[in-house]
């Protein structure tokens, strides 16, 4: 029961976010006059209405969107003589794309609403795993657990190594990673000089590192024991603020969000094949692409297991995503309507400066081809990771 109750939660914050997508396009252009005369989430058939003023709001029976009609989109649209000065087309240029741009911002900042939120509660996962120090031990045993026995060495202790600092560099090579700072210490021995950030300047500090035996786990889940170098440092995987630190964290965590989101969408067709695949039976790999439907299982699976930083974090990592993705320059998405004013904008600009006048509107009709085939692709996409995500979803271990 829980599970399916966090499924539907997911599912009805999800609702919300596009809501809130398309109020940023009503809102935007009634700031600007222009005239809105519908705003529905779902599509289909007419559940439930209201009308205030010239806008009817409301609900249709199929929960996959939404849609916030204004008058005169293209000039290819009728518009009545008396709307025609509210049309859409008639704006200037930067107001067009405001109000088409809305609905991206509106999901950027719920995503960080959702992060500053997080920062100071649950706080917010080292997704980088940069190199930063929770914790110096107080020495370094054969044993992780073993109380620290008379004489034992205490590198990091003695360095003078500090909760907050970052290793940049073991030994004069980059650890960009907590797993490159674990995979050159391991091959040490001695005197090593750690490059470290701490409060915005760098340092070097330098440590005996100690050779202690320890026990490590092989790929298959089966363990042996080594010796190996270490210092005394325990890693920060979870980075905690305050109501007023929050600010700085939820930003830094969003440009990474951003960094993420825009890398996996360029990675995005590669990992089609992969979920044919997973349909087929083969295993599903956690990489692969999920729909709305998978997302929702994951978000019940997060609520079932009490895991809610991770339910609230791919709520943001959601909103990221459709907000960049909808700004991709192709019709029928935002982004694509954008990159049209924006074209004829620079077009009679540079017709200005050859002495000629503004040029036509563009076509809608000669980009026609182009837009069916953007929704072919989309749709078959969507339509395969929903299938996916039915028949073989990626659950949370």
């Amino acid at each position: 029961m829980v599970f399916f109750l966090g499924i539907l939660l997911f599912a009805l914050l999800i609702g919300i976010s596009i809501a809130l997508h398309e109020l940023g396009h009503l809102a935007t252009a009634k700031m600007f006059g222009m005239k809105v005369t519908r705003y529905f989430i779902g599509f289909g058939p007419k559940i439930w209405s209201f009308r205030r003023g010239e806008t009817e709001y409301g609900l249709k029976a199929i929960p996959a969107g939404g849609f916030c009609e204004i008058t005169g989109m293209t000039s290819l649209e009728e518009v009545h003589p008396d709307d025609a000065p509210r049309a859409f087309y008639r704006q200037k240029t930067w107001k067009r794309v405001v109000v088409l741009s809305a609905g991206s911002i509106t999901h950027f900042v719920v995503g960080f609403v959702i992060l500053y939120f997080m920062a100071f509660t649950f706080g917010l996962p080292n997704v980088r795993d940069t190199a930063v120090i929770a914790e110096v031990a107080p020495c370094v045993q054969n044993s992780v657990d073993a109380e620290c026995a008379a004489g034992a060495p205490a590198p990091a202790k003695d360095a003078g190594f500090r909760p907050g600092d970052e290793i940049l560099a073991v030994a004069g090579t980059a650890t960009p990673t907590w797993t490159d700072v674990i995979t050159e210490t391991r091959e040490r021995a001695g005197t090593t000089e750690f490059r470290v950030e701490r409060d915005g300047r760098e340092l070097t500090l330098t440590a005996d590192v100690a050779r202690v035996e320890r026990e490590l786990r092989r790929a298959d889940g089966s363990t042996y024991k080594q010796e190996i170098g270490a210092i005394g440092v325990i890693h920060d995987q979870n980075f905690e603020y305050n109501a007023l630190t929050a600010i700085g964290g939820a930003t830094k965590f969003t440009g990474t969000m951003f960094q993420n989101t825009w890398e996996g969408l360029l990675r995005f067709p590669e990992k089609i094949p992969a979920v044919v695949k997973a349909i087929g039976g083969a295993e599903r790999d956690v990489d692969t692409p999920v729909s709305v439907v998978g997302a929702s299982v994951l978000g019940g699976d997060a609520v079932e297991k009490g895991l809610w930083p991770f339910f609230w974090l791919m709520l943001a990592g959601l909103n990221f995503f459709v907000g960049v993705f909808n700004l991709l320059p192709l019709l029928p998405l935002d982004g694509g309507h954008i990159a049209v004013n924006l074209y004829e904008r620079v077009r009679n600009w540079v017709r200005k400066l050859r002495g000629l006048p503004a040029g036509a509107p563009v076509n809608y009709l000669r980009l026609l081809p182009l837009t069916y085939f953007v929704i072919l692709i989309g749709g078959s996409v969507t339509l395969l990771t929903i299938t996916a995500d039915i028949v073989n979803p990626i659950r949370l271990p």
